[in-house]
C-alpha cells in the first residue's frame, strides 16, 4: 500500500501534523471549498442525531464547528480530536464545551457513554475505518445514534465540476497556503475512500442498524445516519 499525499494515505502521524500545520487556515479554507454550505450540512448532521439532553461525542472535531451545532441542538457535547492545535481553534470558539485530545482508534471513555456520536469531514483520514466505527460503537448506549458528513465522489453532472474544483482548484489554493500538501491529499483521500453505498455496509457491518444516506449537492458530500444495536 503508497503511504504519501499524492495516494490519499498517511500514517496517523503524518496526519496529525498535516493537521496542526493547516489549523490557522482550516475554516476558511471550509468555506471555500463548500460555498460556505459546510456550515449547514453541519446543523442538518447534528439536527440529524442529536436530541435534547444527549452526551454526544463529536470525535474529529477539528476547530468545533459540529460540535457546537450539537450543542445548538441540546447535546452536552464533548469534542475529541489528535490535534491540538485544532482544539486551541476550538476552545477559543466554545470554551464551555469539553474539548479532548485523543484518537478514535482508541477513545478514551467507558463502553456506552454517550446517546449520540457524530464525525464531519474526519473519518476519512483513519487508519483503519472499521476500527474507528467499532469504536464509535462501543461508547454508544444501546439505541444510540450515529451521523457521519463525509466529501464523497458525486457521478452524473457534476463530476466534471468536481474534479476540476477538487483535483485542481484545491490543489493549487493549497499551494499559498501553510500545510499546502494538505490540499493535495485532500482530493487522492476522498478517492480512495468508499462511496455511499461502500460506506453504508462497513457502518452496518460495524453493528449499526437503519442506515441512511442522505446526499448534498449534487452527491459531492454524504450524510450517514444509523443506529447503535
Amino acid at each position: 500500500m503508497t503511504v504519501g499525499y499524492e495516494s490519499g494515505r498517511l500514517s496517523p502521524d503524518a496526519v496529525q501534523r498535516m493537521f496542526d500545520r493547516i489549523a490557522p487556515v482550516y475554516d476558511v479554507m471550509n468555506r471555500t471549498m463548500t460555498a460556505g454550505l459546510d456550515r449547514r450540512w453541519r446543523r442538518i448532521t447534528a439536527e440529524g442525531v442529536v436530541m435534547s439532553g444527549d452526551d454526544v461525542l463529536d470525535a474529529c472535531c477539528g476547530t468545533g464547528d459540529l460540535a457546537i451545532a450539537g450543542a445548538r441542538s441540546g447535546g452536552r457535547v464533548t469534542g475529541l480530536d489528535f490535534s491540538e492545535r485544532m482544539l486551541e481553534r476550538a476552545r477559543r470558539k466554545a470554551p464551555e464545551l469539553e474539548w479532548i485530545r485523543g484518537d478514535l482508534l482508541a477513545l478514551p471513555f467507558a463502553d456506552a457513554s454517550f446517546d449520540a456520536a457524530t464525525v464531519g469531514f474526519g473519518v476519512r483520514n483513519v487508519d483503519d475505518l472499521a476500527r474507528a466505527l467499532a469504536e464509535l460503537r462501543r461508547v454508544l448506549r444501546p439505541g444510540g445514534r450515529l451521523g457521519i458528513l463525509e466529501i464523497t465522489r458525486p457521478r452524473g453532472v457534476l463530476a466534471p465540476f468536481y474534479r476540476f474544483w477538487f483535483d485542481g482548484v484545491i490543489p493549487l489554493l493549497g499551494k499559498v497556503l501553510p500545510g499546502g500538501s494538505a490540499y493535495t491529499y485532500l482530493p487522492a483521500s476522498v478517492r480512495r475512500f468508499p462511496g455511499p453505498a461502500e460506506l453504508a455496509e462497513v457502518i452496518a457491518a460495524a453493528g449499526f442498524r437503519d442506515v441512511r444516506v442522505r446526499l448534498f449537492a449534487g452527491g459531492i458530500v454524504a450524510l450517514h445516519t444509523a443506529v447503535g444495536e
